[in-house]
């Protein structure tokens, strides 16, 4: 069995406990470790790192592919043991610590980090812990469920940390496309041409005298947790839909469309599933995570091939997919995300991006990350990357949070991750605003009358009407732009008043 797995004998000796092997790591050192939206985080050292950290005080610089599973992050930031974390993370504990100053969070386009590692802008990887279904016999590393950041993290480092997770399915070997960029200024162009091109190879090259000790696991990933789709995110899949149907019509593209990208959670997910009952046909994918709508269109027959970075599934997709695995591997490819969110791939394949929005403004203004402009959500993930780059880059959300004591729509966002420049389409249940051609002035009337709830679409216009009359290419009312969010502060609304 573990010949199977372990191909290389001479690695066979390098065997020991999750704790031996977190014993590794010391104090002030930068650990790159795997993982990617809750999938193929390696599971056993990390554990055995925080419960060392209770009697051998440390802190260390984690950097990931993007948020861990297990509660691993959770578990690490309660052990005292996180000093820096980048470049993506969703848990609460560690959202609190970070809002706290307690943790330094560095929130990053996730094609930039290893970008930076190897331009040596950051300090580099001491160890790699690397989540694996394989070693090859030559020691090249086969990931599980997300490639993310995990090649550049162990081709860097100076030290390797194998998990070999006997509970993944060893079909999973031959899934994986694994290309490094080559060292800037001299690189050639990444030769992906089309979601399906093959490009690598499907392990991650690493010497085997770097591979410093391996551990054995069991342990799954964490289940996604994203939510059926209720009205409001099917009225969004509808409006997009509809506005999609109108581009074929007018002959900007075919059924079968561009290649899709979609951001992670519940509304991401729901607007691709909406593509089920529509006319559009042969799609495929080039994005970062393959959610459950990815498996649900592949048996829809609406999708023939998918590309991403990691594949986070429901439970209840989880136990349909994974037997069958085998059926859909000829048509998934997983990369490095350097590669999934690298910006002359995305603008080369025509991408279109679908992220989701804590807020935008009246002008097209997208803030994905920071509420009331100060407190860390999750980070900007790949959005910048897909929405910068992208053929056309769609926003989603819904119009009020809260009961509709917060609208999505304000004034002025509390903090920019993407620019009007940078935003094409706005979608929320209410409706959708093209903005493509229009200037600031143009784009607010379309804002509030197509996306804002209707409680706060009277105020809205009449923030912008009053701004105009002041006059000014993008019109503001700069002592009341936050008005709504100090509202929300102080009174636990931003309903106007009466």
């Amino acid at each position: 069995m573990l010949e199977e797995r372990i191909r290389n004998a001479s690695l066979l000796k390098r065997i020991v406990t999750a704790d031996e092997a977190a014993s590794l790591i010391k104090d002030g050192m930068t650990v790159g470790m795997s993982g990617f939206t809750r999938a193929g985080e390696a599971k056993a050292v990390p554990l055995a790192l925080a419960e060392r950290a209770k009697t051998h005080p440390m802190q260390i610089t984690l950097m990931t592919g993007a948020s861990l599973g297990n509660d691993l992050d959770k578990t690490m930031v309660e052990a005292g043991m996180l000093a820096r974390r980048m470049p993506f993370q969703s848990d609460p504990a560690l959202r609190k610590a970070i809002n706290d100053g307690k943790v330094m969070f560095i929130d990053q386009h996730l094609s930039e980090t290893v970008e930076q590692l190897r331009g040596g802008q950051i300090h580099g990887v001491d160890i790699a812990i690397v989540e694996a279904v394989a070693i090859t016999s030559d020691g090249g590393i086969v990931p599980t469920t997300s490639v993310g950041n995990s090649a550049s993290f162990a081709i860097l480092a100076d030290k390797v940390i194998v998990e070999i997770n006997l509970s993944q399915p060893a079909v999973l070997e031959g899934l994986h496309d694994i290309f490094i960029p080559a060292k800037r200024p001299t690189r050639m162009p990444i030769p992906v041409v089309a979601p399906d091109s093959r490009v690598g190879l499907p392990f991650i090259p690493v010497p085997p005298e770097k591979i410093a000790a391996i551990v054995l696991s069991d342990k799954s990933d964490s289940f996604s947790t994203v939510l059926p789709p209720d009205a409001e995110t099917k009225a969004i899949a509808g409006h997009l839909s509809d506005f999609l149907l109108n581009e074929v019509a007018q002959g900007r593209m075919g059924y079968e469309l561009q290649p899709l990208q979609a951001g992670i959670g519940t509304i991401a997910n729901a607007v691709l599933h909406g593509f089920i009952d529509t006319p559009f046909h042969d799609l495929k994918m080039y994005s970062e995570v393959l959610q459950d709508s990815t498996f649900e269109l592949f048996d829809a027959g609406k999708l023939v091939f998918a590309s991403g970075s990691s594949i986070t599934l429901s439970s209840e997709m989880n136990d349909r997919v994974m037997p069958r695995l085998g059926d859909y591997k000829n048509r998934l490819i997983l990369r490095p995300q350097e590669v999934s969110n690298h910006p002359e791939v995305i603008r080369r394949l025509g991408i279109i991006g679908i992220n989701t929005a804590l807020e935008f403004d009246i002008y097209g203004n997208v803030n994905s990350t920071h509420v009331g402009g100060t407190h860390m959500m999750n980070g900007i993930g790949g959005s910048g990357d897909f929405a910068r780059n992208a053929y056309m880059s769609i926003f989603v959300t819904k119009s009020i949070a809260k009961g509709g004591a917060i609208s999505s729509v304000v004034p002025m966002v509390s903090h920019v991750d993407h620019t009007e420049h940078d935003v094409d389409i706005l979608v929320t249940e209410m409706g959708l605003a093209d903005l493509r051609g229009l200037a600031p002035r143009e784009r607010a009337p379309v804002i509030i009358a197509n996306c804002v709830h209707p409680d706060y679409r009277d105020a809205l216009m009449d923030y912008y009407e009053r701004a105009a009359t002041r006059g000014g290419h993008t019109p503001h009312l700069l002592e009341e732009a936050f008005s709504w969010h100090v509202a929300l502060r102080e009174h636990g609304t931003m309903l106007p008043k009466g």
